[in-house]
């Protein structure tokens, strides 16, 4: 049988001599993996097909359970994540979290269009901030998401608090003395309110914070699904 999917490769691994293995994100058919053949060859015609975040309509023909892709056109090759290392690794720990909160076959539609805009907007620049916007963004539609209004424990106001916890079960910052999370910084804090559109200090919003965030928003999908998250952790010691 043969299906054609819009997908972007979060994943390759050789096989055998000359072929690879994919893991997609599509947009009709959520995840799932596929073998590609002779891509290592010198001219292979599906090269293209087998890059990392390429973002092409793949046609797939599934026999027994599994799927191999027998041709490709290509919509998007993303090229300068591959070029700039702290682009490529901003882009690898965004995969890696797909990777991470997805399973094959779910439908992840709206997961697929937030992660081909990231990879635009990480091209474009500025990639810190667009990748903290996508992780809180795709760990509240997993239902992991991060609880950023007021303290979880009084209910009071956190903005002018300079000193916080986050409890890594609930996903909620506290006070520092209701809680009993890590410690937590008020910078943190402001910038994960901005990529969920509430209200916050522009003074706290500074490239510490978004280091920071990124530093607890990898410490909390690491505590959640179990991952080292490897990628995010390289980002992090680049920027």
């Amino acid at each position: 049988m043969e299906t054609k999917v819009n997908a972007v490769v979060l994943r390759t691994a050789d096989y055998k001599e000359n072929d690879k293995i994919l893991t997609l994100l599509t947009a009709e058919a959520g995840k799932l993996t596929a073998g590609i053949k002779g891509v290592k060859k010198s001219g292979a015609k599906l090269k293209f097909a087998a890059q990392p975040f390429c973002f092409a309509e793949y046609v797939l023909t599934e026999r027994g359970g599994r799927y191999t892709v027998t041709n490709a056109s290509e919509t998007e090759s993303f090229y300068d994540l591959r070029t700039d290392i702290n682009k490529f690794y901003a882009a690898s720990a965004a995969a890696e979290a797909v990777s991470a909160l997805t399973y094959e076959g779910d439908n992840c539609s709206r997961l697929f269009y937030a992660f081909v805009k990231l990879l635009s907007e990480i091209c474009d620049g500025g990639e810190s901030a667009a990748l903290i916007k996508f992780l809180t963004f795709a760990l509240k539609i997993s239902g992991y998401g991060l609880a950023l209004d007021n303290c979880g424990e009084c209910g009071a106001s956190l903005l002018n608090e300079d000193k916080l916890r986050f409890d890594f079960d609930s996903g909620a910052f506290t006070c520092f003395g209701c809680g009993t999370g890590a410690g937590a910084s008020r910078v943190t804090y402001n910038v994960l309110r901005k990529t969920e559109n509430k209200p916050y200090d522009e003074d706290f919003i500074t490239a510490d914070g978004e280091k920071r965030a990124l530093r607890l928003l990898r410490e909390y999908i690491s505590y959640k699904l179990g991952v080292s998250f490897k990628s995010l952790a390289e980002y992090i010691r680049l920027i």
